[in-house]
């Protein structure tokens, strides 16, 4: 009887017990934000006249980018401020566009819609995702780490290259279409005056 006794006051005890007795469902620093507050949106295309290499080139950017938006080829005869209402059209504020002339010579333009700053870089040694032939496992939509080297803290023109690679290939946390970790890495190196990107 003694021992009833004592096993029904034991789960008396155990009833009474909060059920969260650290008070970790109201503590703000654990809560997720599950909302997607940084709403960069990136638009990827490429010129009429662009050959396999560089679309393949184009292709690839688009998938290490869970957040682009994707455009038909833009024509030849139309000028350039024609991207900023095509962004405007498509909801994006950064936008890369490659270039292509003469089949031989393939330029990327990356800019901040619609006030600038914008930076052309001549594409000079193109390898694409399935010449490299990557082992590597990594998810389609996962977050990329960007990794820049010294110069881009030091230099006043690379800093601001830097701030334009970030927001057009940072992912940003909780997109839609973003897996929330990370599993690759984005390197950023400047070396004999030009930007190697891996």
């Amino acid at each position: 009887a003694k021992a009833g006794a004592q096993d029904a006051d034991g789960d008396a005890k155990e009833d009474d017990a909060p059920p969260d007795p650290y008070l970790l469902a109201d503590a703000a620093y654990i809560q997720k934000d599950t909302r997607w507050r940084n709403k960069q949106r990136t638009l990827v295309f490429a010129s009429r006249g662009v050959t396999a290499r560089f679309r393949h080139l184009c292709e690839d950017i688009r998938k290490m980018l869970p957040h682009h938006k994707a455009e038909p080829k833009f024509e030849k005869r139309s000028k350039l401020y024609e991207i900023n209402e095509i962004c405007e059209l498509k909801s994006c504020n950064n936008v890369i566009f490659f270039e292509a002339r003469k089949l031989k010579d393939l330029y990327m333009w990356m800019g901040r819609v619609p006030s600038g700053p914008s930076i052309k870089f001549q594409v000079l040694n193109i390898h694409t995702t399935r010449e490299v032939r990557l082992a590597g496992n990594c998810l389609l939509g996962s977050r990329p780490l960007l990794y820049f080297d010294k110069p881009f803290s030091d230099i006043s023109y690379l800093k601001i290259m830097k701030t334009l690679f970030t927001q057009a290939f940072g992912t940003p946390r909780n997109h839609p279409k973003s897996k929330p970790f990370h599993d690759h890495i984005m390197a950023f190196y400047w070396l004999d005056g030009k930007v190697w990107f891996r």
